[in-house]
């Protein structure tokens, strides 16, 4: 059984990438970063590996997408309240990233969306399961 996540991103400019995602929060694993990939460090078991395309392309042999112009993956990232998923999103804006949809306030469930320097597409949610219709 898997015991960690690590989710391969290409992206054209990782120094840029990586100073978008620091002033988010994140920070890099030193002993996997380098200049051609940088290990951000999302929970204990998960990581995005931040990978310069040229160095993305020598792990498969299909195109890259082109994910401004087509969506390749949602990445949802949880939140402990809906007022860390507004100041996340809020901090991405600052740093460059599109906000590509409205949030969306279901009761139990708070989530609002932004599209990072490359196009990747990240959702940030915040649950609170006590307030899911049908639970006691």
């Amino acid at each position: 059984m898997a015991t960690k996540i690590f989710i391969n991103l290409p992206v054209k400019d990782l120094a840029a990438s990586m100073a978008f995602f620091t002033s988010l929060g994140f920070t890099f694993n030193p002993q996997f970063t380098d200049e051609k990939a940088g290990s951000m460090v999302i929970s204990d078991n998960i990581f995005a590996m931040l990978l310069t395309e040229e160095y993305f392309k020598t792990f498969t042999r299909k195109n890259i997408a082109d994910a401004k112009n087509t969506t390749e993956v949602l990445i949802a990232l949880d939140a402990s309240s809906k007022e860390e998923v507004q100041t996340m999103v809020a901090k991405a804006k600052d740093a460059g990233a599109v906000i590509y949809a409205e949030p969306q306030d279901h009761g139990w469930m708070y989530q609002h969306s932004f599209a990072d320097l490359d196009g990747h597409q990240w959702e940030i949610v915040y649950m609170d399961m006590s307030q899911l219709p049908g639970q006691e």
